[in-house]
């Protein structure tokens, strides 16, 4: 028997799906892809923007016209940047730290794409900036406590419960979270803490992370208690991955070593001394423990290779890191008692920005590593009773070197400085028992300039105007710090800084990242 000649079904119906399958092509051929043009996804669409998130994506569903889009596109309130793109993609770099506390939208319109030159679906997105935010130590009838004030939303939260009196404090990165020391009021043995975290209520949800909720504020954990050992100073890292704890053994009070705390917080002994202050570098790899007149750079885990600043023993005291983690703030204590500032770099180059008999206090660089913001001192009076050093707020632009003096502060006061994230706001806490300033008119601050080791006639002074007589001055109470606000603007490389306005009585402020 001859075998059968017509295709069996399922013979017919693979036929049936190629037919099909052909002319579908054909007709794409022929008449080319007919869908508009649109934006698939955006990267930080109703996400919270930190100074760390530097550029947003655009994905199309097409090829386009490059040029066109980079053209229509509309960021409001503006953001300076650059566009660049590869594939379906198009970036948009921001060449300036996005301003805190604000909401923006993005749109694009009458793009087209290639090769068929038909406009874009027409796009709308938003997303806001993280909020400003401090955390500082109150003073006067707060003091002790542990305080967060949204200045975004004009709120004033205490983390901390009036029973303890907090001692320092760090944030953690993702600003959930604050890291703090304290003690029980009225305890006998005085300094004596505990290491705690507290959450802040806050949660923004950054591109490329997870959503969720944040968790309720005020919600306190004991991480470190002080049974056996007294814990004294401690560090963060910079990616709130560890803890460093200086520790005293209660039993042998000669026996005083470092702890390193990880995510889980399990204390492991280090094994590793120190008498003076110490720091996590910026790779969160290594430590920088100030020893003697210099400074020992030492590997968390013993597989951590080398640092990049093995230059640092050469130096007594480190002020800062830059964001980038190349440059950082030095202070080198020379032999006939003077001391020098420097910015060094991770390639090894050393930059002296001044030499002064007086002291350097604290310094912070600026978001994009260009100006160093430093509190620094002048020797006043000759002679044993005579003798005082007065304390200034300065700025250094790192480009020229020029330094510029910002204020004046009392003799002999405690100081500290901080620069929010975005750079445009420094807040400043000291005591002020006599007056406060009503008006600073400094608009022709940058006009002004100083030699690189200014005498202090020869500083710059804030310009006041002697044909207007100000109202009496506020008091503060004796002693009662208080936290200062100086806007600062960006204009045309040059620092503009404005007014200062008093926040809050306080001490420590410190910016949520």
């Amino acid at each position: 028997m001859r075998p059968h000649s017509f295709p069996q079904p399922l013979d017919r119906a693979a036929l049936g799906v190629c037919f099909v399958a052909v002319v579908f092509t054909l007709l794409l051929l022929w008449g080319g892809d007919r869908t508009q043009a649109q934006v698939r996804d955006f990267t930080w669409q109703n996400r919270d923007v930190g100074a760390d998130d530097r550029a947003f994506i655009l994905a199309f569903n097409r090829l386009m016209d490059w040029a066109s889009v980079a053209e229509h596109l509309k960021i409001e309130p503006p953001l300076e940047g650059k566009a660049s793109w590869s594939g379906r993609r198009f970036a948009y770099t921001l060449t300036q730290p996005i301003p805190y506390g604000q909401t923006f939208k993005v749109s694009l319109e009458d793009a087209v794409s290639v090769p068929q030159g038909k406009p874009i679906k027409p796009f709308q997105g938003q997303f806001r900036s993280r909020d400003r935010v401090l955390v500082y130590l109150g003073s006067g009838v707060e003091e002790g406590r542990l305080i967060l004030y949204n200045l975004t939303l004009q709120q004033k939260t205490f983390l901390s419960p009036p029973n303890l009196r907090v001692f320092d404090f760090q944030p953690y990165p993702a600003g959930d979270r604050i890291l703090f020391s304290a003690g029980e009021r009225g305890e006998q043995m005085g300094f004596d803490p505990q290491l705690y975290t507290v959450t802040t209520g806050l949660y923004f949800n950054a591109p490329e992370t997870p959503r969720r909720q944040p968790r309720p504020v005020g919600e306190i954990a004991l991480i470190l208690d002080n049974s056996e050992y007294q814990n004294l100073r401690f560090q963060l890292a910079n990616d709130g991955s560890k803890i460093v704890v200086q520790r005293v053994n209660r039993l042998q009070p000669a026996d005083s070593s470092l702890w390193l705390l990880d995510e889980n917080f399990q204390p492991r002994r280090l094994n590793q001394a120190a008498a003076g202050d110490f720091r996590i570098a910026p790779d969160n790899q290594h430590l920088i423990i100030a020893q003697g007149q210099g400074l020992a750079i030492v590997p968390l885990e013993p597989g951590n290779g080398k640092s990049d600043f093995d230059f640092l023993p050469q130096y007594g005291m480190v002020l800062d890191f830059s964001r980038d983690g190349r440059q950082v703030a030095a202070v080198k204590f020379n032999p006939n008692f003077s001391r020098s500032l420097y910015v060094v770099d991770i390639f090894g180059e050393h930059r002296e920005l001044l030499t002064i008999n007086g002291s350097i206090i604290a310094g912070q660089f600026d978001p994009k590593g260009e100006f160093l913001y430093a509190i620094l001192t002048r020797i006043e009076g000759e002679g044993e009773g005579n003798y005082r050093e007065v304390p200034y707020l300065a700025l250094f632009d790192l480009k020229t070197k020029e330094l510029f003096k910002l204020k004046d502060f009392d003799p002999q006061q405690e100081l500290y400085l901080s620069l929010a994230p975005d750079g445009r706001t420094l807040a400043v806490d000291y005591v002020e028992g006599r007056e406060i300033p009503d008006e600073v008119d400094n608009s022709d601050l940058y006009s002004e300039t100083a030699p690189l080791n200014p005498s202090p006639s020869a500083l710059a002074e804030l310009p006041t105007d002697p044909q207007v007589s100000p109202p009496p001055p506020p008091q503060l109470p004796p002693q009662q710090h208080q936290i200062w606000l100086f806007p600062l603007e960006l204009n045309q490389d040059k620092i503009v800084v404005g007014m200062p306005e008093p926040l809050a009585p306080g001490l420590q402020a410190r910016w949520l990242p």
